[in-house]
């Protein structure tokens, strides 16, 4: 069976990788001409970002975010030079940017006041609780904070306070939660992983690109462990991302290369897919 004949629900599974959440949306293009619509989303980091706008409207989304993505600066989301970048953490002895930035993306992105019971799809975004540094689901209240906190990578944002919760970012724990879309239901997945594939990340020039850096080498063994463990159960359809070219997650100059690589490098691969049950197609 191909694609369009995965059992349901099929669960969209979306990665964190900051400024590469851009392939996330070339990957959408190409399942956007098949058969195939979510029943569910979860993401996690710049992947909760673009799975909530997946999630209120799965039909559009593909064509939404490459419109929105075209006009993302590294200035919106990570403001100010070097200088307010060392008051910033003098001030706050934690993190180098303010989360206002990426507040007003989530906003553009969604709407100011929209929460997941406004979504037409479940949808969960992924934290991570800094008490126990394990994963936290955010399936309900306003999305924006929940936003937040799934993105608030450690020492370049703030951790994000929800209730009783101090939350970081979900990547440190479940980058691509696989397993969290099988606790929502999910009976197959597919994956848009913009950390792993399509990508070698450029050697960090300042101290926000090594924070980055380090973060995403150690994010990068969570879904190689996790989804042979998975597809044991479900249909894993692990979609391919472009060809490796250097670039950093902080930068947004080569948005438009890394959808259109990513688009061909998922229309290639989900051309020639056949499924036959649970298993891993693609690959970490």
């Amino acid at each position: 069976m191909g694609i369009a004949d995965l059992p349901r629900p099929v669960g969209y599974v979306l990665g964190g990788g900051g400024s590469l959440g851009a392939i996330q949306v070339g990957m959408l293009q190409a399942l956007a001409e098949h058969d195939i619509a979510p029943d569910l989303v979860a993401g996690t980091s710049v992947g909760s970002l673009n799975g909530a706008v997946v999630a209120r409207d799965p039909k559009s989304a593909a064509s939404r975010l490459s419109h929105l993505w075209a006009r993302m600066t590294r200035e919106q989301v990570f403001p100010g030079g070097l200088l307010a970048q060392v008051r910033t953490l003098q001030h706050s002895k934690t993190h180098l940017f303010p989360s206002t930035g990426l507040a007003a993306v989530i906003a553009d992105f969604l709407g100011a006041g929209t929460t997941f019971a406004d979504l037409a799809l479940p949808f969960a975004a992924i934290a991570m609780d800094v008490a126990t540094a394990r994963p936290h689901v955010l399936r309900e209240g306003p999305l924006v904070p929940a936003l937040l906190a799934s993105a608030a990578m450690p020492g370049i944002f703030a951790p994000v306070r929800l209730g009783t919760f101090r939350l970081y970012d979900g990547g440190l724990v479940a980058n691509v939660p696989m397993q969290q879309a099988v606790a929502m239901g999910a009976r197959s997945l597919v994956v848009l992983d913009c950390n792993f594939p399509g990508h070698v990340l450029q050697a960090p020039g300042s101290i926000a690109e090594v924070l980055f850096y380090t973060a995403m080498v150690t994010m990068r063994t969570q879904p190689a462990y996790e989804a042979p463990r998975v597809a044991g159960e479900v249909p894993v359809v692990y979609l391919h991302g472009p060809e490796p070219h250097t670039v950093s997650p902080l930068e947004f100059r080569h948005t438009g290369r890394l959808i259109e690589t990513a688009y061909e490098a998922a229309r290639s691969f989900l051309g020639d897919l056949h499924v036959t049950g649970p298993g891993l197609y693609g690959s970490p």
